[in-house]
């Protein structure tokens, strides 16, 4: 017997798999007092927006140094190949020395975000409750990248990876 399945990804699942992120963003603000904590929400919105449109291919947050990394978290949105569960958030590394740091928060777009035309864009970015600059990430510091977390909704898969360091 064969069985075939699909799934649509909704925006019940970008809320499930922002949720985590966002978990991840909060445990930061406690283990190392940034982001703001009243700016998360923003994040929060923003976050499901994006996904729930298929427009984020990357999403990272962490403290940076002469334009270097020192401890970081990237999140790589792709499609779920069903093996592997749905871990719960958190759990970030917590031993980074930051004071002399600068926290960063940066979004890269997916092919269906460079779809859109640049009016389309405009639009879209208007109802987000802040605006984004481009920029760039910084490069890695002294440390390591290692995947250690992944969370699943609807067909789509948010790979966590942290930035660590040496």
């Amino acid at each position: 017997m064969t069985f075939t399945t699909t799934t649509t990804f909704t925006r019940t699942h970008a809320k499930h798999l922002a949720a985590k992120v966002i978990a991840d963003l909060y445990q930061c603000y406690l283990m190392y007092d940034r982001p703001d904590a009243s700016a998360i929400p923003d994040y929060e919105t923003e976050l499901v927006e994006m996904l729930a449109n298929s427009y984020v291919e990357t999403y990272e947050f962490g403290f940076k140094k002469n334009d270097r990394r020192i401890v970081s978290w990237r999140y790589t949105v792709g499609p779920d190949g069903g093996l592997h569960g749905d871990d719960t958030a958190g759990g970030i590394y917590a031993k980074a020395s930051v004071a002399d740091a600068t926290y960063f928060n940066f979004m890269s777009h997916s092919s269906a975000w460079f779809a859109l035309t640049s009016a389309q864009q405009t639009t879209f970015e208007n109802g987000l409750p802040f605006q984004r600059s481009s920029g760039s990430l910084p490069a890695d510091g002294d440390g390591y990248w290692v995947v250690d977390h992944g969370y699943t909704a609807g067909g789509v898969r948010v790979a966590r990876s942290t930035f660590r360091p040496s």
